[in-house]
């Protein structure tokens, strides 16, 4: 691996710039040791960002692009990131601490975001309407202009190609807030609009506290549509200050998603799929399986398989973890392992017991937590309402199917959720009453980037991923002519 150079830069209008805030260090949170440093955005260094975007809008040289060129380009942003995953993966992983190869299937699922949107771009059609003989009357869809897209540290890559490459494709300028925690693999974003000959203004990249470029991000006058994926009190703030300039938001928020586990599951095919869906990237994703309702009957049986699952996987930097296997890195950083570990050991003080893990790996010194499978969770309890965004899973019981929708249904989160039976008829009518944007069906993550996906309550609103989320970045006008 090539060293890590000591300094990054933001991105504005086609040049790498210092930050007005100065720098912050960026930490491995597999060792605790510093990786290097970021510029740090202010509200100057905002501004100048948004301009540059809304110059190049208004100037039509991206927006006004016949759209298959413009999908092209999109396109071939993808491959950039393909072309150079052997680059960014070590990268990735030393400033977010999953395993090297957890990386690599990060980068391919953002590079899988510009392939599928970069062939969208020449698909947004409008109609026209028949008004009579006297009229003639079409629909269009226009970019927004300028689309402002804040992004998590969990996966900061595949996050901000998602909505980057839907918005580009529908001819935006964006500007991006990179988080403060994971800012460095941005850099490849703009490397790759550089690389495909975008205009400069396109991509704008910054790293920058919340409270600062974020606040200034979301608030600015001359923003016109925004998108944000985090927690739930960021969101509402983000859309509090969005909607003092009326403009549109996409918020993706928390998860506290729950599988409904039935007496004829597939448990082997099941424990595969808690592997997956709890212990990947350390727990630290939104649509995680944080919550597992199973049937009375086969409760015991399930957690036993469970837990000797999760016993078997190698926990440790995420550098020295280059192949597909049973293994976990650190987490995102240490505040973030305390805050999980602190909701285990307030749940076993509430009557749950540990079936496994709960504790800091003895022979490792960074941001480490076991995986962990608590039982005997019960509903009200905070570790069964709580996002705890770790490798913590909650195990809770059912015996009628009535109170597995209920148990399902009792958090102020819709996100995800599933269904694991053999009887289709059992899992439609869950599936149905699951109040979730996005239901799986014996396989936890079924679909792709092209379902759309999105939560319920709190969990926020509008859609990402599919064609849906197009309808994000447009917005339409109608045209109505008087013929002579």
């Amino acid at each position: 691996m090539n060293e890590i150079k000591e300094y990054w830069q933001n991105y504005i209008d086609g040049e790498w710039v210092d930050g007005g805030a100065g720098r912050i260090d960026v930490i491995d949170p597999a060792s605790g040791k510093t990786l290097a440093q970021h510029a740090l955005a202010d509200a100057r260094d905002v501004d100048d960002a948004v301009q540059a975007a809304r110059h190049l809008h208004q100037s039509r040289d991206w927006s006004g692009l016949r759209p298959v060129d413009r999908g092209r380009k999109v396109r071939a942003m993808g491959q950039f990131l393909l072309n150079n995953i052997d680059e960014i993966a070590p990268v990735l992983t030393l400033e977010q601490g999953k395993p090297l190869w957890e990386s690599r299937v990060e980068i391919t699922g953002a590079a899988r975001y510009f392939e599928y949107y970069g062939n969208q771009a020449e698909t947004i059609e409008g109609r026209s309407i028949p008004l009579g003989d006297k009229y003639f009357d079409f629909t269009t869809y226009e970019p927004y202009g300028v689309s402002a897209q804040i992004i998590p540290w969990n996966y900061p890559l595949e996050m901000a190609a998602r909505s980057l490459s839907a918005a580009l494709a529908t001819g935006n300028a964006c500007v991006i807030k990179s988080p403060e925690l994971t800012p460095i693999s941005l850099a490849w974003l703009a490397l790759a609009a550089e690389a495909v000959g975008l205009p400069d203004g396109a991509v704008n990249i910054l790293c920058g506290y919340g409270r600062q470029a974020g606040a200034a991000l979301a608030g600015h006058p001359q923003v016109n549509q925004l998108v944000f994926t985090g927690s739930v009190p960021t969101g509402i703030a983000v859309a509090k200050a969005a909607a003092l300039n009326v403009v549109p938001c996409v918020l993706e928020l928390g998860g506290k998603s729950a599988a409904i586990v039935y007496e004829d599951a597939d448990l082997d095919a099941f424990v595969d799929d808690v592997r997956w869906g709890i212990y990947f990237n350390a727990g630290q994703t939104c649509s995680a399986m944080s919550r597992v309702i199973v049937h009375d009957s086969i409760h015991d049986d399930l957690v036993d398989r469970i837990a000797e699952m999760a016993e078997t996987l190698s926990v440790g930097p995420g550098i020295d973890r280059p192949k597909i296997g049973a293994n976990m890195g650190a987490m995102v950083s240490l505040q973030q392992r305390d805050r999980a570990e602190t909701l285990v050991t307030a749940a076993i003080g509430s009557g749950a017991n540990l079936a496994t893990g709960g504790r800091r790996p003895k022979r490792h010194v960074g941001a480490f937590l076991e995986p962990t499978v608590l039982t005997d969770v019960t509903p009200d309890m905070a570790v069964a309402r709580e996002e705890i965004f770790g490798p913590v899973l909650s195990v809770l019981r059912f015996q009628e199917d009535e109170d597995a929708i209920e148990i399902a249904n009792s958090t102020q989160y819709g996100l995800v959720g599933g269904v694991f039976t053999r009887d289709l008829d059992r899992a439609t009518r869950a599936a149905q009453r699951m109040r979730a944007g996005q239901v799986f069906v014996n396989e936890w993550f079924a679909g792709g980037v092209e379902t759309p996906f999105g939560g319920f309550g709190k969990s926020g609103y509008g859609r990402e991923k599919g064609r849906e989320a197009l309808w994000n970045y447009v917005q339409t006008k109608n045209v109505a002519i008087r013929l002579g």
